[in-house]
C-alpha cells in the first residue's frame, strides 16, 4: 500500500527536488502544500493551497488521504523590523502547531520531519555537530528552537533535520548565489565588488545531495531524532566568484587579495555518513555554474 506524503512549502527550493525524488519512488503518493494559490502543476502529484493557518482547511487536506510522511519545510522569512519579526514568529508557530495537531488527529504513527537551521547553534565559529548547544537570537532562531521542543514532545516519530547553506538552480533569487549571478550575468562589478570585500566564508552544499540524504533518511527505518546535513567543507564565496568569472570568460580585473582567514560556522556531518552512507556527487562551485546556466 502507497504511502502518503506530504510536503509543506513544496514551491520551494527543498520542495521542488524533494518531490522530483519522491516521484520517481511508487512506495508514495505525493502530496503538496504551498501557500502559492497560482503555481504549474504537475502528474502524479496532488496539489493544495494553503497557508496552514486555518486546522479546519488543513483536516480538508487529510481526510482524503491521511498523512503518513510529513516534509515540514513551510515558514515566511521574518522582516528586520521588529514588529515584522514578531509577525512572522507568530505565524509559523501557528502554522506548524496546526499542521501537527491535524496529522496527529488522522494517524498517531505518522512520521514527522521538521527542517530546522544552523542558525540555532549557540557556536558562531568552529564545528558543530547534533548535540552542540542552541541558542536563541533572533525571532527565525526563537520559532526554530521552540518548534522543535514542541514537536519532538508531540509526535514519537520525530526528526529534527538541521541543515547548513545549501542552493541550486531553484534557489529563490534573493539569496546571495542567485543574487552574485545576477550581478555577474548584468555586470554591476561594483556590487560584486563589494561581496568580495565582505570575505564571506561558509559551509555550502548542493541542494540536490542534500535532498537525496533527505530522501534516504525518510527511507531509512533508523531512529533518527536530530541530523546535521552539511558540506562539512569551508568554502570562500569569492572562490565561487572567481570561478564563476572564469568558467563564463567575465573579463574584469577583480583584485583578488589572500584570503584572510574568518570565523566560520562548520557542520560535522559524520553521523548523516555513518547513516545512510552519505556520499555528496556535487558541491557549491557547480550550483553557482547551474544557476548561471539558467537564470
Amino acid at each position: 500500500m502507497r504511502k502518503n506524503l506530504y510536503i509543506t512549502g513544496g514551491h520551494g527550493q527543498d520542495g521542488i527536488i524533494l518531490s522530483n525524488i519522491f516521484l520517481k519512488d511508487s512506495e508514495y503518493r505525493l502530496n503538496v502544500i504551498s501557500y502559492k494559490k497560482k503555481f504549474l502543476t504537475r502528474k502524479k502529484i496532488n496539489y493544495f493551497s494553503d497557508n496552514l493557518k486555518n486546522s479546519e482547511s488543513i483536516s480538508k487536506i487529510f481526510s482524503n488521504n491521511k498523512p503518513d510522511i510529513i516534509l515540514h519545510l513551510a515558514s515566511n522569512n521574518p522582516s528586520f523590523s521588529q514588529r515584522g519579526s514578531d509577525k512572522f514568529y507568530k505565524h509559523n508557530v501557528e502554522a506548524t502547531k496546526n499542521i501537527v495537531e491535524a496529522s496527529l488527529n488522522f494517524n498517531k504513527e505518522v512520521k514527522f520531519f521538521f527542517f530546522n537551521s544552523s542558525q540555532i547553534f549557540k557556536k558562531k565559529s568552529g564545528l558543530v555537530n547534533e548535540f552542540s548547544k542552541k541558542k536563541i537570537s533572533s525571532s527565525y532562531t526563537k520559532f526554530r528552537v521552540d518548534m522543535n521542543n514542541y514537536i519532538s514532545k508531540k509526535i514519537k516519530n520525530y526528526t529534527n533535520l538541521i541543515l547548513f547553506n545549501h542552493d541550486s538552480k531553484f534557489r529563490n533569487k534573493k539569496f546571495l548565489l542567485p543574487k552574485i549571478v545576477n550581478f555577474l550575468k548584468k555586470r554591476k562589478f561594483n556590487s560584486i565588488r563589494k561581496i568580495i570585500e565582505k570575505n564571506i566564508y561558509g559551509d555550502f552544499s548542493h541542494a540536490e545531495d542534500i535532498c537525496y540524504a533527505i530522501y534516504k533518511i525518510v527511507k531509512s527505518k533508523k531512529i533518527i531524532k536530530d541530523i546535521v546535513l552539511s558540506s562539512n567543507e569551508v568554502t570562500s564565496i569569492n572562490d565561487v566568484i572567481f570561478y564563476l568569472q572564469k568558467k563564463f570568460k567575465i573579463k574584469y580585473n577583480f583584485e583578488q587579495k589572500k584570503n584572510i582567514k574568518k570565523k566560520f560556522l562548520v557542520g560535522d556531518n559524520s553521523n548523516i555518513k555513518k547513516i545512510i552512507n552519505y556520499k555528496p556527487k556535487k558541491n557549491i562551485f557547480i550550483a553557482a555554474e547551474e544557476i548561471f546556466q539558467v537564470s
